[in-house]
């Protein structure tokens, strides 16, 4: 798009302030500001508001139990073993985010969450990965999304770490969507004269973006029917785990959720429950006081199952959301931005950045199956330099496991 025809547009939507620099720049800022630009989703810019989300009526979801697994685990886990032999599921890891909250300047998978020799979250992940792989005799395909920001480091990382034993051919990388950040009033932010404020537009842009960077192509050919979508956060994930993959199938769900039980009332995890008939998950800041204490008879809490962002979908389901119907959140932020020519980093908020979520991708399916798994097998987030969900935390768990550091 030239100039004439891009300010004409703008012009259209109220954006036009994103030129106003346009005289100033050479030729090559001129053609990464018409670039920008024709990235942005203005749809999603036009709905900003600031309101608090009110969740519908709850209702505790049930779930496969640690119980139950254990006693359907061989039955289980050879339904997994066959979608996997078969080539029906690949996994996408989520590896967008960088490490600051640990003081790591890069991406957060090239982390080094070892003690006395070097073991990236990545390449752990890989080692949780070789099970599976030594398990069921074959590969899968994997998707590594990562970010405008990361995506050089994370693919040269993989190249220099020889995909940590994992064949290069099944490996993908693809750059996640990006979204506008904007003023209260919906005015689109520049970050600097020449770019504008665009943001990785949140986990739920996960499978809208691998579509477009054209990778689907491998999904048709391959005939893979399910993808398992994980975070690059939690060092204990089990991907394309085969008895998580069996359940699923056998239960006849149209997605699957690994939970983990809440420690407390008050532990910051999503929680997956029933809301107005139809799965949802709810997050912790969302959910009512007074359900998130509530016991059952047994004095277990009722809404008590929290999601590891590990999750099965049914592609033919997944398909359903690309029609824009996901719902863009709004957080509220102190965004760096150039104001009267110049680049100002304020110290408190001043505007949103646009986000869509996966816990909304739930929503849209018919069925969700709840897989509890043991949190001290599964469950060991890096957030956090020290405290809660912390390094220090994610290492008592790796050596309880195993791993050696």
């Amino acid at each position: 798009m030239d100039y004439e025809r891009t300010l004409a547009f703008l012009k259209e939507k109220g954006q036009e302030h994103l030129l106003q620099y346009y005289g100033e720049l050479n030729e090559r800022e001129r053609e990464q500001l018409l670039e920008d630009i024709s990235k942005i989703d203005f749809s999603a810019v036009a709905k900003v508001c600031k309101s608090e989300k009110k969740p519908g009526e709850l209702a505790p979801a049930d779930a496969v139990t640690l119980e139950e697994i254990e006693k359907r685990r061989g039955e289980f886990e050879k339904a997994g073993v066959a979608a996997l032999k078969n080539g029906k599921v690949a996994a996408v890891l989520l590896a967008g985010g960088q490490g600051s909250r640990l003081g790591f300047s890069g991406p957060k998978g090239m982390f080094d969450i070892g003690v006395t020799r070097k073991l990236s979250i990545f390449e752990q992940q890989f080692n949780n990965i070789a099970e599976v792989v030594a398990k069921t005799g074959t590969h899968f395909h994997i998707f590594v999304m990562t970010s405008r920001s990361n995506n050089d480091a994370t693919v040269e990382f993989f190249k220099e770490s020889g995909y940590f034993g994992y064949p290069a051919e099944y490996v993908h990388f693809y750059i996640q969507d990006v979204a506008p950040a904007c003023d209260y009033d919906g005015k689109i932010f520049l970050d600097e004269k020449h770019r504008v404020s665009l943001a990785p537009n949140g986990n739920g842009g996960w499978y809208s973006s691998l579509v477009k960077s054209g990778l689907g192509g491998i999904i048709e050919r391959e005939n893979i029917e399910w993808l398992n979508v994980y975070s690059v956060d939690n060092v204990l994930q089990r991907i394309c785990d085969p008895v998580f993959i069996g359940a699923t199938l056998i239960k006849g769900c149209a997605c699957g959720a690994k939970v983990v039980k809440k420690v407390c009332a008050d532990e910051k995890v999503g929680v997956l429950c029933k809301e107005d008939g139809k799965p949802a998950i709810v997050e912790y800041y969302e959910m009512p006081q007074a359900l998130k204490a509530e016991l059952t008879d047994g004095g277990e809490l009722k809404y008590r199952y929290g999601v590891t962002l590990n999750y099965l979908f049914k592609i033919k389901d997944l398909n359903g959301t690309l029609s824009g119907k996901l719902p863009p959140h709004y957080a509220e932020k102190a965004i760096a931005h150039v104001e009267n020519g110049v680049r100002v980093v304020p110290d408190k908020p001043c505007g949103y950045k646009t986000e869509t979520l996966v816990v909304d991708m739930i929503k849209m399916m018919d069925s969700c199956l709840a897989c509890e798994v043991d949190r001290e097998r599964e469950f060991a987030p890096v957030k956090n330099a020290t405290g809660a969900d912390s390094v220090e935390t994610a290492r008592e768990l790796l050596v309880k496991n195993g791993v050696e550091l």
